[in-house]
């Protein structure tokens, strides 16, 4: 039952030619599934051709993508100019790498880690630069493979089904959610492990979530063993409070089940059975009304829609007016790459805006790079529950198949995505990208209030750049939005299903909510780096950090000449000088600027810059400095950090939490807290901004049994970039496919230009 290994020499299911000629458009292009299996079949001849690799029996590839060319070759090779009024750089050779993660097998057991570096040779042929051994413990991202591998063998464990049989539930009913191990020092760091988080299932399509088991196993992914299950202890009221089943919290030693579950202290918890449906065939089903807290269910009444809801569509008789070249769009000034990535998900690149003839770059790269869902309660194993969905999983690999009319309303324009299989072939999701564009309300408007006077209005619309993830119980949809006047913003919906545990009847749970009867779901937050490479107007910029302030001192008490009136306030503006993390501060409104000194505005003087701000979701880490996640998640220290740019072999500074995230137990030195610990210079420089934004989850019932969305954004606006609004060119509004909702409502004669 474990995850499956493919013998070193043999190839893929569908042999392809060793040489295989591409043409890419662009440099930042993704791995086409075809170069992915002509890369991994490179790796697969390369080792079995080298003496040193004799004793490998078999590899198990985890990622393959693009290595990215060097900033400033992609640049010169687009014609970009890397500073305001100069000639782009001459174009120089563009070398198409890829790297590869893998593991090597002398055994089942014993898997060693490998970083792969190859480059594609003018003939078409991939050959390996270099193969690097990982450190011992280190470990490359959790694979899809390896996670539906991990439900397999929690099914057909003896031990578990016995104990899931100990409270009614059958083997054939027996699900789980594999899960990365978070932090327990009791396997080692070589093993690469699991935890299962079990639920059961009572039929085919039945919420699996509305039935959460009692105890969680831990997994190892290579040989497919069950090496631990820990039954979490249980809260009891008492005169001195909440007080754990056993006297604190305590990691039971790897032995037998009787152990571990004695250790627990507490009564087998059965799962429960109510459905909490989400499908409508099933809701029809089993929909009852409950009664107000406390009281008996209703007589159960048939599930059915609203039927007030009239069609509402999105047209566009005309046509989209957005361009696409492969990976590569324009759109109402705007021009970027648009790419699928493994780990990132959506990867915008090369973004820039044309004013009024002249061609501006913004911004180089901007991508989800990191993020971390920790929980609140402490009983352990609970505290392992920390999840790195983009470092552990890979946000690409967990997108969806997008569906026409459903994830996406209106004229839609797909991309796809590729990655690597454990046997080197590529899984390719069809629609992963959306691109479309749609109405968001009004972009500018006034009206000349006196007698005679017109109005204006102007409605906005914007670009739409979206996927949605699912992991497990959890969704994220990520949108990246484009407007008219020169703006950007990001956003991040969640919705999905709780994470949710077994709890006792009356068990009080002073870190979760009870949103069902016997389901607790535990407090939990939601925190996610975004990383911004700007490029504004130039690859040299700084970073101005401003607070708003009210005037103080004694020449400026109210009654004084500097604030007669005591209404004063001022802006101070610090330029960031050496790399840092920043807090925010809540009184002084504090915001950022990113800015380019060789460039001002003709009326403010200041420097040409882009403002960044967090629209909501300034979260602070509410896990404590020495804890568990926050010792490996040093990144949501800080709503914001700037460091330098420092491109290698491998690229850039990437990932602020390190490159291999999973089983970590200390912040690693290639994280971004020892980034800045260097100190480098920023001001005028090559420089990297990440965002961390975020919310703290106290779950609601009304977030049962499927959460409504939850929006969390960042605001990225022009200031001092253009001369005045940039939009004053988009034309006004006056749609004639509107009516009066009412035949009895008259229409007003004033027009809206």
């Amino acid at each position: 039952m474990s995850t499956p290994i493919i013998p070193a020499t043999a190839t893929t299911t569908q042999e392809l030619p060793h040489i295989l000629h591409t043409v890419f458009k662009h440099p930042l292009d993704p791995l086409t599934p075809d170069e992915i299996v002509a890369v991994t079949l490179t790796v697969r001849h390369h080792i079995t051709s080298k003496a040193e690799f004799e004793s490998i029996k078999a590899i198990k590839f985890i990622t393959t993508y693009l290595l990215p060319p060097p900033k400033k070759a992609v640049l010169a090779y687009l014609g970009i100019p890397l500073a305001p009024g100069e000639k782009a750089e001459p174009p120089a050779k563009i070398v198409r790498r890829a790297e590869v993660d893998c593991e090597y097998f002398l055994d089942v057991v014993n898997g060693v880690a490998y970083n792969v570096i190859l480059s594609l040779h003018a003939e078409g042929k991939w050959s390996v630069d270099t193969i690097e051994q990982l450190p011992e413990g280190v470990q490359p991202q959790i694979s899809v493979e390896e996670l539906i591998a991990c439900e397999k063998v929690v099914k057909a464990d003896k031990k578990i089904q016995e104990l899931a049989k100990e409270v009614g539930v059958l083997p054939d009913q027996i699900f789980c959610d594999g899960w990365s191990i978070g932090y327990d020092e009791r396997f080692p760091q070589k093993r690469r492990v699991q935890q299962a988080l079990i639920f059961a299932r009572f039929s085919e399509h039945d919420n699996l979530y509305a039935h959460p088991m009692d105890f969680i196993p831990v997994v190892d992914a290579n040989t497919g063993e069950v090496l631990q299950i820990d039954f979490p202890p249980h809260y009891k009221s008492t005169t001195n409070g909440h007080v754990l089943s056993v006297p604190k919290t305590h990691m039971p030693p790897l032995s037998d089940v009787a152990e571990a579950f004695k250790i627990s202290n507490r009564e087998r918890i059965p799962p429960p059975k109510k459905a909490f449906d989400f499908l409508p065939d099933l809701m029809a089903e089993t929909e009852e009304v409950l009664g107000p807290a406390g009281s008996e269910a209703k007589e159960k009444k048939p599930f059915k829609y609203r039927d007030d809801i009239k069609p509402l569509h999105v047209l566009q008789p005309e046509g989209v007016s957005f361009k696409m070249n492969g990976h590569e769009l324009e759109w109402q000034n705007w021009k970027m790459h648009i790419a699928y990535g493994q780990r990132e998900g959506i990867i915008l690149s090369t973004v820039t805006y044309n004013d009024h003839g002249e061609v501006r770059p913004i911004i180089y790269r901007l991508s989800l790079v990191e993020m971390v869902v920790p929980y609140g309660a402490p009983e352990y194993p609970h505290p392992r529950k920390f999840a790195f969905d983009s470092g552990e999983y890979g946000m690409g690999t967990m997108a969806n198949e997008l569906a026409l009319g459903c994830d996406c309303v209106g004229q839609i324009h797909y991309l796809p995505g590729s990655y690597v299989s454990h046997s080197g072939t590529a899984t390719v999701i069809k629609n992963v990208i959306c691109i479309h564009e749609e109405d968001n309300g009004v972009l500018w408007k006034h009206t000349d209030y006196r007698p005679g006077g017109r109005s204006q209005t102007t409605r906005r619309r914007r670009l739409v750049v979206s996927m949605v993830c699912t992991l497990a119980n959890y969704e994220y949809i990520w949108n990246y939005f484009f407007y008219q006047d020169g703006s950007i913003e990001i956003e991040a919906r969640l919705t999905g299903i709780l994470q949710v545990y077994a709890q006792q009847p009356g068990e009080p749970n002073p870190f979760g909510t009870t949103v069902a009867p016997g389901i607790n779901a535990h407090y939990h937050q939601h925190l996610f780096s975004f990383r911004i490479d700007p490029m504004v107007d130039g690859i040299k910029n700084k970073v101005i950090e401003q607070d708003i302030i009210p005037l103080s001192g004694e020449q400026s008490a109210t009654g004084e000449d500097l604030n007669f009136a005591g209404n004063a306030f001022t802006t101070t503006e610090t330029v960031l000088e050496n790399e840092s993390g920043r807090e925010y501060d809540f009184m002084k409104e504090r915001r950022w600027r990113i800015t380019n000194s060789a460039r001002k505005h003709y009326a403010s003087g200041k420097d040409v810059g882009y403002s960044v701000s967090l629209k909501g979701g300034i979260t602070p880490m509410m896990a404590r400095n020495d804890g568990w996640a926050l010792r490996r998640a040093g990144f949501t220290k800080y709503p914001l950090w700037v460091v330098k740019d420092v491109e290698g072999p491998k690229g850039s500074r990437m990932w602020p939490a390190r490159k291999y995230v999973p089983q970590t137990r200390e912040q690693p030195k290639d994280s971004i807290t020892s980034w800045v610990e260097g100190g480098l210079p920023v001001k005028d420089e090559d420089l990297l901004v990440y965002m961390t934004v975020g919310t703290t989850h106290v779950p609601r019932p009304e977030d049962w049994p499927v959460m409504p969305v939850e929006h969390l954004n960042i605001a990225i606006k022009p200031q001092s970039f253009f001369d005045k609004n940039p939009s004053m060119d988009v034309p006004g509004t006056n749609d004639g496919k509107s009516v009066s909702a009412f035949s009895d409502q008259s229409s007003s004669d004033a027009c809206c230009n």
